[in-house]
């Protein structure tokens, strides 16, 4: 499956920038994006395997280094707690990479407390109004919270801890440890998410595993944590997972261990979660949706693909009446979700 990859940054609308301070997003920060772009080196950081991870570390300047590592620091105390003096007191920047390859070019800032050796990490990167969108509808339709500012034109996002899929399909999925059903169900219900909201392009390397240990078995979850291709795309088999060949072991473990019977089970009741997410936060996303709807974030030759593609698969022509990916969106939750929670119940 091949699709553009260099996807064009959509700008951040004024409603889209109002609703994003009224809910507690917008921060003020002293970096921006392009600062963190005057570096004069660079070099390569590979894997402990020796494998090219697409990331350089970059170098800068002493003067320039002693403004970000200050800024820097703030703007992780800004993310993480009230941004105040004492928080970081004994942080230090210990790297940042930039990585070239794909839509947003983040730079990752690698954060290190002094006091006890831990480290932790946090992105910047260019805001992009595809990516904003996804990052809150994945905040109010997932079961994951997502945390992250925005100033002006720079996202500041915090690391989504995990292990990559590429990473847990090649290390770990044959492991005798795993709870094959398990894992299969949330794969089963991560797809459901993605397609119900429109997010594309979960590649393996686009998301990460996280295990944690349950009694004497394991719970998994799923997470994205690429949000760039929210809703941009044009072909309907984007938003699922299972179709991109880098999902294939995935695929084939659920066709192993799960039935035809289960797999509509589980995907009933990851709509079932989804329609209470809706319920409790129906403000606003009522009013982040109806704000992508005047807000560009794809091209009208692919909006009018997806729609007429969704309309066929659906067996339901009303998707051909809708005028907008947030449109889009706004009835493919309120026709897949309305008789799973409430019989008729107006989702949105």
């Amino acid at each position: 499956m091949s699709y553009q990859l260099k996807k064009p940054a959509y700008k951040v609308s004024k409603k889209l920038y109002k609703y994003l301070i009224d809910y507690s997003r917008e921060v003020a920060i002293d970096v921006q994006y392009q600062d963190l772009l005057h570096f004069e080196q660079s070099f390569a950081v590979y894997d402990s395997a020796g494998k090219d991870t697409l990331w350089e570390t970059v170098i800068y300047s002493q003067s320039h280094m002693e403004f970000l590592n200050k800024s820097l620091k703030h703007i992780y105390a800004k993310l993480q707690s009230d941004g105040g003096t004492k928080a970081i007191q004994h942080l230090k920047i210990d790297k940042i990479d930039y990585c070239t390859f794909g839509n947003s070019k983040p730079f990752r800032i690698k954060i290190l407390n002094t006091i006890n050796d831990n480290y932790d990490y946090f992105y910047i990167k260019q805001a992009d109004a595809s990516r904003v969108y996804g990052l809150e509808l994945e905040h109010i339709l997932s079961p994951n919270k997502i945390n992250y500012i925005i100033h002006k034109d720079t996202l500041v996002e915090e690391h989504i801890v995990g292990i990559p899929g590429d990473q847990y399909i090649e290390n770990n999925l044959k492991n005798d440890t795993i709870n094959k059903v398990r894992l299969a169900k949330e794969f089963v219900k991560f797809n459901e998410r993605c397609y119900l909201r429109l997010l594309g392009d979960m590649r393996s390397y686009n998301y990460v595993v996280t295990v944690t240990p349950d009694f004497d078995q394991y719970q998994y979850r799923i997470r994205s944590i690429d949000f760039d291709q929210q809703s941009y795309e044009g072909r309907r088999s984007f938003y699922f997972p299972h179709y991109f060949k880098e999902n294939l072991d995935f695929v084939k473990m659920g066709m192993e261990c799960l039935t035809a019977e289960s797999v509509e089970q589980y995907k009933r009741e990851e709509r079932a979660f989804i329609a209470r997410r809706v319920k409790n936060e129906k403000k606003q996303l009522t009013r982040l949706l109806s704000i992508l709807e005047k807000n560009k974030v794809s091209t009208m030759k692919h909006f009018k693909a997806l729609k007429a593609e969704i309309a066929e698969k659906e067996n339901n022509s009303n998707y051909l009446m809708a005028k907008s990916m947030g449109e889009l969106i706004k009835m493919m939750l309120n026709n897949n979700l309305e008789d799973i929670y409430i019989k008729s119940l107006e989702v949105i």
